[in-house]
């Protein structure tokens, strides 16, 4: 619009009283209509930014005619299309001026001329009716243009300018500001400061022109600044803060008073180097880009080197700020530097930097995830040429190697650091300034990984050490980096001790962290650290050398960590490891029982410390628990309690299932955390107690994969809405733990981690919303004993806990309390010679004639009779009183999980012939592989569908992928007549019995016959398969299938129902997996099975499974049963060791 006032029905001429002879060329009309089309080459003569652009046409000095103002484009032009009548009679010339207005909204004068022109009527006419562009006197060497047009019109519409005081005041200050601009002349800035001033003076705050004038006086006083004729910057500043208040957003002129303050503050930081005046500058600028169209002149100064490109590299060389305002900063650089910007390099690693610095003070692993993705960023934007790319490199490796992997324990992020670390070495070559930092990079990692690994590798350490003596060469007393490579170096010293017992490196780690502390400011973020490592040592001397000191100054150390870190500092948690380990050296040597106490009350202060991550609070844990064990102290069954609670927590911090085992098996000390803290339990009188940590430590993988596929319909009746997001998360974690088993790059897998986690939350808030609920008050907790006990509904449950502390079993009854038998005549030790035997004794079975007597098994079993299942069943005859061919459920741990225990017999003859019953005489046996899978399964079979039945069976297995099975296509057969016609029968085999059409198959019957080759995958169990003609069907594809309505499966297959040798409490098996997928009764095998023999336990297990008195019934809880009496009917044509393979799974 015009911004002048008009009339509001003719707002765009100019009309005068009265009408003249017409002028030559106009005989048919005095008006002639001007079309301002736009502008070029438009340059403003004091150098200030415009607000706009907008023409001026003065006919004489009572008639003028403004058109709208343009935004000036990057190009330096203009567009308008803006039309003016104008009488040819007024006057025989008139002037054509562009002007510079600093006011987007409300003008205050007339602003800035750029040009000039004086023009007649004929001048214009001459052109006819096509445009033409008209070009002005030049401004820095550049002529500024308008495109015009002109026509011939019969009327005329009125405007009028209303002239004051106040714009020709202003409209003066911008001639002498121009001025001053090219002439340099103070008396020029002078006389323009004080029109400007006047104009103020008569702009009070309430004036609407006041932000204006403000504006007006503060940019020439800035101008003079800038050019050292005034000093009063923070003066002026003030001014342009005053006008920007009185614009705020949605104002026209917010953005020109954005930049305007910017621009002060810019040139103040420049002078005085203030570090809140670039801060407050990156502010205002992340504001006003949005606000400045791409293409606009506005933009492309904002974007230039003294705008944009200034505050990023001022915020740049800012030193690292780890507070909220100051990440908050960082955010904005970044944000002020898209992609292609040539400062997004430096600006990511800056942000990466200070939330690095951030997780250090609070752990919050989301804080840490975000540094790595920007360091990831950082490194990808590392072009060839860079100065230093291992700057990067190391940035991200420090990130991976050294924090995320002592958070999270991932043995991915030290292996992908030290790759990092090792280019990095590569980039800093002998004689390289950085050398030094990236020998003590790479040291730290390979000390770390010396650490972790449970196989030594004295390559590591060897190396490590070796980098660090070579960085300490290029690090001489006065270096900078002296100070961390003398820690570094101690730290792999300290290592080596305590791992390999070099004892020269005792004293010369001392002498090294007494020198770095010597070193460190008290400021220093890693000064506790210092003060930590060098405690440790002191008290491992202590141990040797017993000299008082060494335990004072360590416990003196550790106090000082303390008072010098905030109580949520993740560091703390190291001090008081530090401490507990000081306190146990000395009760060891002293046997004060107060320093006892003061060891486990700060190991409890470690393991608790929330920040920091679950490897460093486990370890604290389980030296907790090793220390309670070893001198009987009464907080023994805490610590074991405390431990499995963090392992739960710091497995389910893993996506997927494999890495939840690597995460379970890392910890040395940890594998036999279930039955010792059963052990201790029983030791203490506390059997319901024992129960319920078996349960709790045991199957932690099934567990916690069980935990998404809880049954919901007491909550969906008491909860709808509760009941359908508890299930809506589930299914999306779930997923994402399923997806991000398949991904290989490391960025997205880093992205893949942090939707886990964000997911997690999200479904532990709702678990937390569930609890709240009065009837779900244990919703998902580890279940008590009363829970547990309803998997003994059907028959007791017996537990075999195998410990290195005592061997015993605990029978849980159908009602009352567990009844504890003591196993005093057999260890841990006895138990794994026993198991060792029955491997050999079945590999020499399998080579021996069918008719001969399996001498050694036989042997063997009736030592695991008299050992071990005789005290047993005399307290399941003489206590419980439970009936003869009564069911029972074993649930062997560690080493029980080796042993066939449903075989176990006498094997003796009475004196009238008969023979003594083997407990498969006595009672139906089968496994369970936890007390929670029993129930689960049992809950399940209330939802029962029409059965149909799958046989597969694959005999001719791809090439490499073992012998042909001759058997399988009559066993087939065999399993398809007996299997009753009422049943929806299907046989797939040959070609046909391919991993897909397997997997199809089990997701679409309720009973399945699996015969093939089994493989246990020793050292990854989810790898165990079946053999099909093309793929192997593996137990991680079962377990990703949810099949809620199967009901049997038989396992015709060796190796089906063993569990690994690393994790023997998690029952990792494929017998196992079809259990969690939705099989509620699994008959499986525990070693190799010779599939023609087989066939025979086949025949007799479906004829009584399919009783002819039982026409068209399929029980799946009759499996125990018919194989039972399966194995006692083949006795004459099976030799023993394959009866016995047969074991059931389930209900």
């Amino acid at each position: 619009m015009p911004n002048n006032p008009t009339s509001p029905s003719q707002p765009n001429s100019i009309h005068s009283p009265h009408i003249p002879t017409p002028m030559s060329g106009s005989s048919e009309s005095p008006y002639i209509r001007l079309d301002v089309i736009s502008g070029k080459n438009i340059n403003v003569p004091s150098r200030r930014l415009p607000a706009g652009i907008y023409i001026s046409i003065n006919v004489d000095s009572r008639r003028s005619w403004k058109s709208t103002i343009s935004v000036l484009s990057s190009e330096e032009s203009a567009a308008w299309g803006d039309t003016v009548t104008l009488s040819s009679q007024a006057s025989p010339a008139f002037s054509v001026e562009i002007r510079a207005s600093y006011e987007a909204d409300r003008m205050l004068g007339s602003g800035e001329v750029i040009g000039k022109l004086e023009l007649s009527w004929d001048d214009l006419l001459n052109h006819g009716d096509e445009p033409f562009d008209i070009s002005f006197p030049p401004v820095r060497d550049v002529h500024p243009s308008l495109t015009l047009k002109v026509a011939v019109v019969h009327d005329a519409l009125s405007d009028s300018l209303i002239d004051c005081g106040i714009a020709r005041d202003t409209d003066a200050g911008h001639v002498q500001f121009a001025a001053y601009m090219t002439s340099e002349d103070l008396s020029q800035l002078n006389t323009a400061v004080e029109h400007f001033q006047l104009v103020l003076d008569q702009c009070p705050v309430s004036h609407p022109d006041h932000a204006a004038a403000l504006t007006n006086i503060a940019w020439a006083r800035l101008q003079g600044y800038i050019r050292n004729d005034l000093q009063d910057i923070d003066g002026i500043t003030s001014l342009f803060r005053e006008a920007l208040a009185l614009r705020p957003q949605r104002h026209p002129d917010h953005p020109i008073s954005l930049y305007n303050l910017a621009t002060a503050l810019n040139r103040r930081h420049n002078k005085k180097s203030t570090a809140a005046d670039i801060c407050e500058a990156a502010q205002l600028y992340h504001e006003l880009l949005p606000l400045c169209p791409e293409g606009t002149y506005l933009r492309s100064i904002v974007e230039g080197p003294n705008g944009v490109d200034y505050v990023v590299g001022g915020c740049n060389n800012l030193p690292i700020d780890a507070s909220e305002e100051g990440i908050y900063l960082r955010r904005v650089v970044l944000e002020l530097c898209p992609q292609g910007h040539e400062l997004r390099l430096s600006a990511l690693g800056k942000l990466s930097s200070a939330l690095r610095s951030l997780f250090t003070q609070r752990g919050n692993i989301d804080d840490l995830d975000e540094s790595i993705q920007f360091s990831r960023e950082a490194v990808s934007l590392c072009p060839e040429g860079h100065s230093d790319p291992a700057y990067y490199l190391n940035e991200l490796a420090v990130s991976l190697g050294h924090y995320r992997f002592d958070h999270q324990g991932k043995p991915d992020d030290l292996d992908e650091a030290i790759s990092l670390y090792e280019e990095a070495l590569r980039l800093r070559p002998v004689g390289h300034e950085y050398r030094n930092v990236a020998l003590n990079n790479l040291g730290g990692a390979l000390v770390s990984r010396f650490k972790r690994r449970k196989d030594i590798d004295i390559d590591d350490i060897t190396r490590a050490i070796s980098l660090y003596r070579e960085a300490l060469t290029l690090s001489p007393p006065g270096h900078p980096h002296r100070d961390p490579t003398l820690n570094n170096f101690a730290v792999a010293l300290t290592t080596r001790y305590e791992k390999l017992d070099v004892s020269e490196d005792l004293n010369e780690a001392i002498d090294l962290y007494r020198e770095s502390l010597r070193l460190k400011r008290l400021d220093q973020p890693e000064y506790h650290l210092t003060l930590i490592n060098l405690s440790l040592v002191l008290s491992s001397r202590f141990t040797h050398t017993q000299k008082n000191e060494d335990v004072e100054e360590a416990i003196d150390l550790c106090q000082k960590s303390l008072v010098a870190l905030p109580s949520l500092h993740p560091g703390r948690c190291s001090s008081y490891a530090g401490l507990a380990k000081a306190y146990l050296s000395r009760y060891r040597i002293q046997h004060n029982p107060g320093d006892s106490s003061l060891a486990v009350d700060n190991v409890r202060l470690a393991a608790g410390h929330s920040t920091q991550g679950f490897p460093d609070r486990i370890e604290a844990a389980l030296g907790w628990v090793a220390e309670a064990e070893s001198h009987q102290h009464d907080s023994a069954l805490e610590a074991y309690q405390v431990c499995l609670e963090l392992f739960d927590n710091h497995v389910m911090t893993r996506s997927s299932i494999i890495s939840r085992r690597e995460a379970a098996t890392a910890f040395s000390g940890a594998r036999s955390l279930p039955v010792d803290a059963a052990s201790c339990a029983i030791r203490g009188n506390s059997l319901r107690r024992a129960v319920e940590l078996m349960e709790q430590g045991r199957g932690q993988q099934w567990s916690l994969a069980s935990r998404l596929k809880t049954p919901v319909e007491d909550l969906e009746s008491a909860n709808p809405k509760l009941a359908h997001d508890y299930l809506e998360l589930s299914k999306l974690l779930s997923n994402a733990a399923q997806n991000s088993a398949t991904i290989t790059d490391r960025a997205a897998a880093d992205r893949a981690a942090t939707k886990y986690r964000k997911l997690t939350e999200q479904w532990e808030a709702a678990v937390t919303e569930i609890r709240n609920l009065q009837a779900f008050s244990r919703f998902l907790l580890p279940p008590l004993y009363a829970d547990l006990q309803a998997a003994a509904r059907h028959g007791p449950v017996i537990i075999l806990i195998a410990s290195q502390y005592s061997c015993s079993a605990i029978i849980v009854p159908t009602s009352g309390d567990p009844h504890h038998i003591p196993l005093s005549s057999i260890t841990l030790a006895d138990l794994m010679t026993l198991k060792d035997r029955f491997t050999r004794a079945i590999r020499h079975a399998s080579r021996m004639n069918p008719a001969e007597t399996r001498t050694d098994l036989i042997v063997l079993l009736r030592t695991v009779w008299d050992e071990i299942m005789l005290p047993i069943v005399n307290v399941l005859e003489n206590v419980l009183k439970l009936k003869r061919r009564s069911r029972i459920w074993l649930c062997p741990t560690a080493a029980f999980t080796s042993l066939p225990l449903h075989a176990a017999s006498p094997f003796q003859t009475r004196a009238d012939r008969s023979k003594e019953p083997c407990l498969e005489d006595l009672y139906v046996c089968s496994y369970t592989p936890t007390l929670s899978a029993l129930i689960r399964s049992r809950q399940m079979m209330k939802r029962r569908v029409t059965p149909s039945f799958v046989a597969i069976g694959q005999g001719q297995p791809g090439a490499g992928k073992g012998k042909a099975l001759s058997a399988v296509d009559s066993e087939l057969e065999l399993v398809h007549k007996l299997v009753p016609t009422t049943a929806n029968r299907i046989t797939i085999s040959g070609d046909a019995a391919t991993r897909a059409g397997a997997l199809q198959a089990l997701e679409e019957n309720t009973w399945v016959h699996l015969a093939c080759h089994g493989k246990q995958d020793p050292t990854q169990p989810y790898n165990s398969h079946f053999v099909m003609r093309d793929e192997h069907l593996t137990l991680l594809d079962i377990m990703d299938r949810d099949i809620p309505h199967a009901e049997f499966a038989f396992l015709s297959a060796c190796h089906t129902a063993v569990g690994d040798e690393e994790t023997p409490d998690e029952v990792i098996h494929l017998a196992a997996g079809l259990q969690f997928s939705g099989f509620k009764s699994v008959v499986g095998t525990l070693w190799e099975v010779d599939d023609a023999v087989a066939k025979h336990v086949v025949q007799a297990f479906y004829t009584y499974m399919f009783h002819p008195k039982e026409v068209g019934v399929m029980d799946p809880t009759k499996a125990a049963w018919a194989l039972n009496c399966a194995t006692h009917a083949v006795k004459t044509m099976v030799p023993l060791e394959q009866r016995m393979v047969f074991i059931h799974i389930g209900v």
